[in-house]
């Protein structure tokens, strides 16, 4: 019974992540698209999503501190859940005057805070609290939770607008945190935790060095990075092909929202149930080569035109192997955060998981104007190899489970704390470098696309002179990568030769 109710509650509570995403990325810009409010400030809207990618700059403080009450992560989704039900009820007051843009932005913005950060706090409870064999089971649910909520403060929100009103409608989003809050206040314990970071300088520190300890931490982090880059290069732009091959908007609307929605949902909890059932290992490889496979469904597509079966048994293909994929990632995920340290390690490596989300968009255009629909998704299983080349690194076929443990540093000699500084600062101006050069790439490529030719110019000067907010965020996000990458590289250092020793005298 305690088990039963331990899988519920995980699940259940991804149904609160879910609500607030739904609303910001989806109910609110179609909100403002038919109040009439002018297209370039409804863009600014998207920048409400900021906080759910830097969301890993106040995780290490949420292992620190926890609060006073219901245990080490649940005080946290409760404070969350009671900021969203007020954030909605006080957006509820400002719906009859869509004018007060700016206020409605303040709400989003503030809304994904709260939500960014109850995220943290429930993946690093599902760390602490679910058992090895719950893992694969309890992650389809979630995914299939999460996305039912998505789609009812999105999809459904809006067409609920339509017959009522968006003052309305925000109330009762704003009220199902109620229920939200009984299944926080009422969800079990983890039934053993170690201790928690005994200085906020450890928990900024410590997940970094206990991850990259790991037996071959690195490429675990590449792998995590390249799984889905095939995927993402074939999802990025499918309805731009489905429009361009001749289907109509209903049809695209119904492959995407209906087919693809439920596609997902049922693999993802076909994939978590099979990786318990098979083992993480097989389930990795297996749905690993499968979803790669999957991306030629579109080349059938662009092949025989508008063919209306063909098109929505590839969109079915490619959304349940994703989902299959995803259940057996989730789980990988669960396996490699530490517990000490679940609410940044989980916040790492679910951030370096959508990195080649950002990319994607504007690499899958150049190529797919440079060599056509077809050639584009023939070749995009191409990209889905260096990621099976690291999980190879780690885990070779035929492996049925993989355990994941932190090795004491045996190699090399300490380096001295000068030496760990400048080598640091080192990697931190690679980190830099390399973010330059990724706003620089996705700047020309977004030229080429607008037939202006690749230059990157616009981009470099765009960081050196901000001017709008959208540049400003493109310049921390450079940063914080810079910054995560330095840190990384003390804390890979030091977690395999050791911890600088301390200065001569002191204690």
């Amino acid at each position: 019974m305690s088990g039963s109710w331990r899988l519920a509650s995980v699940a259940l509570l991804s149904f609160s992540s879910g609500l607030p995403l739904g609303l910001v990325w989806i109910a609110i810009p179609a909100w403002m698209a038919r109040a009439g409010i002018d297209i370039k400030v409804i863009g600014l809207f998207t920048l409400a999503q900021a906080p759910w990618s830097f969301k890993l700059l106040w995780s290490p403080s949420m292992d620190r501190y926890p609060p006073p009450f219901l245990g080490r992560k649940r005080g946290f989704i409760l404070l969350a859940q009671v900021a969203l039900l007020a954030l909605g009820l006080g957006l509820a007051g400002v719906a009859r005057h869509p004018e007060a843009v700016w206020v409605i932005g303040a709400f989003a913005l503030a809304i994904a805070f709260a939500s960014a950060t109850q995220d943290i706090a429930i993946d690093a409870y599902a760390v602490e609290v679910l058992q090895r064999d719950e893992q694969g089971i309890a992650t389809g649910a979630r995914t299939a939770l999460y996305r039912a909520a998505m789609l009812l403060a999105g999809g459904v929100a809006i067409t609920l607008a339509a017959w009522t009103s968006w003052t309305f409608v925000n109330v009762a989003l704003a009220l199902l945190y109620l229920p939200m809050m009984l299944v926080t206040w009422r969800a079990p314990e983890p039934e053993a935790l170690p201790p928690p970071p005994r200085s906020l300088r450890e928990a900024v520190w410590g997940p970094f060095v206990g991850f990259l300890g790991q037996h071959r931490a690195l490429e675990i982090l590449a792998f995590v990075v390249l799984f889905k880059l095939a995927e993402n290069l074939a999802m990025s732009l499918t309805r731009p092909f489905l429009v361009q091959v001749g289907f109509g908007d209903v049809d695209v609307g119904i492959a995407t929202a209906t087919i693809g929605q439920v596609a997902m949902i049922l693999g993802t909890m076909a994939g978590g149930v099979l990786t318990d059932r098979m083992g993480l290992g097989r389930a990795l490889w297996i749905f690993g080569v499968v979803q790669l496979v999957a991306n030629l469904g579109y080349a059938a597509v662009a092949q025989v035109g508008v063919n209306r079966p063909v098109m929505y048994t590839a969109q079915a293909l490619e959304y349940v192997t994703s989902g299959l994929a995803a259940g057996a990632f989730g789980v990988l995920l669960l396996r490699l955060t530490q517990k000490r340290f679940s609410a940044t390690q989980y916040a790492l490596l679910s951030s370096l998981f959508t990195l080649p989300r950002i990319l994607a968009g504007p690499v899958a255009g150049v190529l797919a104007d440079t060599i056509g629909w077809r050639n584009f998704f023939l070749s995009t299983p191409l990209f889905g190899i260096p990621g099976l080349v690291m999980l190879a690194r780690f885990l070779p076929w035929g492996v049925r489970d993989v355990e994941f443990e932190v090795q004491e540093p045996v190699r090399r000699a300490p380096l001295s704390r000068s030496a760990l500084v400048l080598r640091s600062v080192l990697g931190g101006g690679c980190g830099l470098l390399a973010g330059v050069s990724a706003v620089a790439l996705v700047g020309g490529l977004g030229g080429v696309r607008a037939h202006r030719g690749f230059t990157v110019a616009p981009a470099l000067r765009a960081l050196v002179h901000p001017a709008r907010i959208g540049e400003w965020t493109a310049i921390v996000g450079v940063l914080v990568l810079a910054g995560l990458v330095g840190l990384a590289t003390a804390a890979t250092l030091v977690a395999r030769r050791g911890a600088p020793s301390p200065p001569e005298g002191a204690q």
